[in-house]
């Protein structure tokens, strides 16, 4: 929708400079007033780049940071089940539930079918790593080497624990409206001076509606990558899924 709008709002802001550039007087666009509208509109382009850089490498930074938390998500689980595969046949129960958690986890954030927001909040909602970790303590360990598993096992939930909150609080960020308006807003008065010098034929108005185009997906680009866990481009669920064939080895 956003980039909709922001395809639609740049495409109208450069059809209304070819119109005014029709219906203003001709000393409105002489040479000084042409200079003077590129002066601002050389402003604008350096705003709005810089603004849209900025966006663009804090949107990759969250993509890249989740993605890794991911990974790392992946390897804690992997090592955990090794953990109690050492700790012995005591905890091949806890294994069994560690495999089933991980497999609905998956099946929760990466869903073949259904709405992705749904399957965030179903996971957000989700206690299976609670009741894991209340099996963990459960354990009744003879000797010092699976008291120190036992250790080790709770150590990793926890910080299972930790990556998955740190995902659902980082999935209630959104970029602020008004900073996207304002970005509109900027990019809409660039492509109306871009229409205001540019002469009318079918090759410029193809250029600048194509250029409408690029901007608004970058812009998509932008809100989706904000969101990896939820959005239309979300974060590899390749680690997990390979973790998941590790369990129970």
């Amino acid at each position: 929708m956003i980039a909709l709008v922001t395809a639609g709002c740049i495409s109208c802001g450069t059809l209304l400079g070819l119109i005014l550039s029709k219906m203003l007087p001709e000393h409105h666009l002489n040479a000084d007033s042409k200079d003077a509208v590129k002066m601002g509109a050389g402003m604008i382009t350096m705003m709005a780049a810089l603004v849209l850089g900025l966006l663009v490498s804090s949107a990759k930074s969250t993509f890249d940071s989740t993605n890794a938390a991911i990974t790392q998500c992946g390897a804690k689980v992997i090592l955990m089940d090794r953990l109690l595969a050492n700790y012995g046949p005591e905890a091949n129960g806890v294994r069994e539930e560690l495999r089933r958690n991980v497999a609905a986890g998956i099946e929760m954030l990466w869903p073949e079918e259904g709405p992705i927001e749904a399957g965030l909040k179903t996971f957000e909602r989700a206690s299976a790593m609670e009741k894991l970790l209340e099996q963990i303590r459960g354990l009744k360990p003879q000797t010092d080497a699976q008291r120190t598993l036992q250790t080790q096992a709770q150590v990793l939930g926890h910080e299972i624990m930790l990556t998955r909150w740190l995902q659902i609080e980082q999935a209630q960020l959104t970029l602020p409206a008004p900073f996207l308006v304002i970005l509109l807003f900027w990019l809409t008065l660039l492509y109306t001076s871009f229409g205001l010098l540019a002469p009318r034929n079918a090759t410029v108005i193809t250029i600048m509606l194509l250029g409408a185009l690029a901007l608004a997906t970058a812009l998509f680009l932008i809100v989706e990558m904000s969101r990896p866990m939820a959005g239309a481009i979300k974060v590899s669920s390749a680690p997990m899924r390979k973790a998941l064939e590790h369990l129970g080895r």
